[in-house]
């Protein structure tokens, strides 16, 4: 079996205004679509980021996979170091954490191998990564602060405006009716710290049982994420990236009980060592876009239970081939010791063959099909692809939104 064409298809999603650290979502997000097909008449698929960097990067790796054996993964790296001889940053402008455009690109690809080897032998991926030790993964409700949209150019709006405490609540108990979610997660670091307190405490008196998260993204100094901590005393599953970069993170570890979780100051294995090393994080959040792809993402899980560390998982704007991933890597993880983050209750349009996964109690079933499990719909293919001609969305910049809401807006990191 040997790779004949590669087919790399960006397209658009309608998204709505979630409001974070750094600005708030623009009227898109965008994705990119791979298509790996091999001699033999296979097509494996994957799913990646849209914006420019990436984009640019999948396109001038894509030609150099042609005659690629999808078994051979050392061979994948060595093309696409190859090809992007650079291996530099690839995130927007705005992003507060940098992925070496290697490992994304390489990611990209490893799930579409992993696809077509376990389409080759009518096997899930899951069995591709060693075996399932569960099949149903659970999920938390990723909670966000919104503006009411303006621009309904290319979709509705969800909810409308969400900028209190109360309003979040009301956002949380939507959520569990709808898809059953036993934790919750808040995007922080947009309120003030202690409009913030008052959220997490009545989202802890209207869900008594439910596992509660905050994520600031860097948005408080040690001081005032210790204040924050005292003050959720009892309240905090985890509390994920509350200052920004390692020292910070490892002076707070070293004030609190709370578990640290992060998906910012730890992205590479390099990371890793040096978190252990300094006791800065107590959990890390896997993602096989780009922690080396699902093979990457399995030994991270390995690492982090030789370290004694939890293992969660980072969600992005992502639709089904991306999730059924997700799903795989989740199934073939043994020590994945929190519920996963997800986005996708925040978009109604999907590109896979059956339409939108389904939760159930929280959770989602992995595709039992074989490889990911999932097929592409042409027809939604092309016209998210039709979208993203349409949009003329590029490249992410949450800052720039922003101005359109806030035209005083600042971007500060830490803000408290």
């Amino acid at each position: 079996m040997k790779i004949k064409d590669v087919r790399v298809t960006p397209i658009a999603i309608p998204d709505v205004p979630l409001v974070n650290l750094k600005g708030v979502h623009q009227t898109v997000f965008l994705r990119a679509i791979i298509e790996v097909e091999t001699d033999s008449g296979l097509i494996g698929l994957g799913e990646t980021y849209g914006a420019k960097r990436t984009l640019t990067g999948l396109e001038r790796v894509a030609p150099t996979l042609i005659g690629l054996d999808p078994y051979n993964l050392h061979d994948l790296r060595a093309r696409i170091e190859s090809a992007l001889p650079e291996g530099g940053g690839i995130n927007a402008p705005t992003a507060l954490a940098d992925h070496k455009v290697v490992d994304v690109v390489y990611s990209a690809f490893e799930i579409a191998m992993l696809d077509l080897r376990g389409k080759e032998v009518s096997r899930p991926l899951y069995d591709i990564l060693g075996g399932a030790v569960r099949k149903s993964i659970p999920f938390g409700g990723y909670l966000f602060f919104k503006f009411a949209k303006q621009d309904f150019t290319f979709g509705p709006d969800i909810l409308g405006e969400v900028m209190t405490p109360d309003a979040l609540v009301e956002e949380a108990r939507g959520f569990i009716e709808e898809y059953g979610f036993k934790s919750l997660k808040v995007k922080g670091g947009v309120l003030e710290p202690d409009l913030e307190i008052e959220t997490m405490r009545k989202l802890r008196e209207a869900f008594p049982d439910h596992a509660l998260r905050i994520d600031p993204m860097g948005a408080w100094t040690v001081p005032t994420a210790k204040q924050v901590v005292d003050a959720l005393d009892g309240v905090l599953e985890y509390l994920e990236d509350p200052v920004k970069g390692m020292d910070a993170m490892a002076e707070l570890s070293a004030l609190i009980d709370v578990p640290l979780a992060t998906n910012l100051v730890v992205v590479e294995f390099e990371h890793a060592i040096e978190a252990i090393r300094k006791d800065a994080v107590q959990i890390i959040l896997s993602d096989h876009h780009y922690w080396r792809g699902a093979t990457g993402a399995i030994h991270l899980g390995q690492l982090c239970r030789a370290a004694d560390l939890g293992v969660g998982m980072h969600s992005n704007s992502h639709l089904g081939i991306s999730l059924a991933a997700m799903c795989h890597v989740a199934a073939a993880t043994p020590n994945l010791t929190f519920d996963c983050d997800t986005h996708y209750p925040w978009y109604d349009k999907e590109i896979i063959k059956g339409g939108r996964l389904t939760f159930k109690d929280g959770a989602l079933r992995v595709p039992e099909g074989p490889g990911l499990g999932v097929e592409l719909d042409y027809d939604a293919l092309a016209e998210q692809h039709d979208l993203y001609k349409r949009a003329m969305v590029r490249d992410r910049d949450d800052t720039d939104e922003m101005l359109k809401y806030r035209p005083d807006f600042v971007r500060k990191v830490p803000r408290w």
